[in-house]
């Protein structure tokens, strides 16, 4: 649940959108999206304080300290490493999945079918019956980014394809849109945030005094 506790994050704390990205393990895009409130799915946040991944302590420290990492409480981490296993899909995503395969296949090639198991949650054979098109259901399979789809995030997806490049020998692609300017865009992106905090606050005091008046 990394964009819930992204969404909580955002609207609970003042931690950059890179602290929030880094922790959640989700592009700062997404994370950007989601305080913006043009993410494709509305988020309830999660609080992770409350379920103990994360102390106010540790948000404390990311708040003084834009550069701080925020580190997952022991009592989390343990907990994922119990629980680590196979890439759980929602049953409504799973129909997504060769649709996705086939976005890797097509863009990326280098990146193993061991590698896109692991981040779809697949089997090689699957992966094999959509690159050569023998799966039953070759004729409706339209190759979409899994990220868009939901199976996975685009840190994620970066990191597949950094990783595979980097052992074909091939210069992965980089993203440069933030270069130069990221804290400036923050920046702004945050006073955004506040002006609209502050207007909804002075429409929802107008509101009151107005009820008070008519009572």
């Amino acid at each position: 649940m990394p964009h819930a506790t992204a969404a909580w994050l955002v609207d609970n704390t003042g931690l950059t959108f890179i602290q929030i990205a880094e922790y959640c393990g989700i592009h700062i895009l997404e994370v950007q999206a989601i305080a913006d409130e043009t993410a494709a799915t509305k988020y309830t946040g999660r609080d992770p304080v409350r379920a103990h991944e994360l102390s106010m302590e540790e948000i404390e420290k990311g708040q003084n300290d834009p550069n701080y990492k925020l580190k997952m409480s022991k009592q989390a981490q343990d907990t994922i490493r119990r629980t680590r296993g196979p890439r759980y899909t929602p049953v409504s995503k799973r129909q997504d999945k060769p649709d996705g395969i086939a976005w890797i296949l097509k863009n990326h090639p280098e990146v193993s079918d061991g590698a896109i198991g692991k981040l779809i949650g697949t089997t090689r054979n699957t992966i094999g019956a959509i690159r050569d098109r023998s799966h039953w259901n070759s004729a409706n399979i339209v190759a979409k980014d899994p990220v868009t789809l939901g199976l996975c995030s685009q840190r994620e997806l970066d990191a597949l394809v950094a990783k595979a490049a980097k052992k074909a020998g091939i210069e992965a692609p980089t993203d440069n849109r933030f270069e130069g300017d990221r804290e400036a865009l923050l920046e702004e992106l945050r006073a955004e945030r506040t002006a609209a905090n502050e207007a909804r606050a002075a429409e929802e005091a107008a509101e009151t005094a107005s009820d008070a008046a008519a009572d």
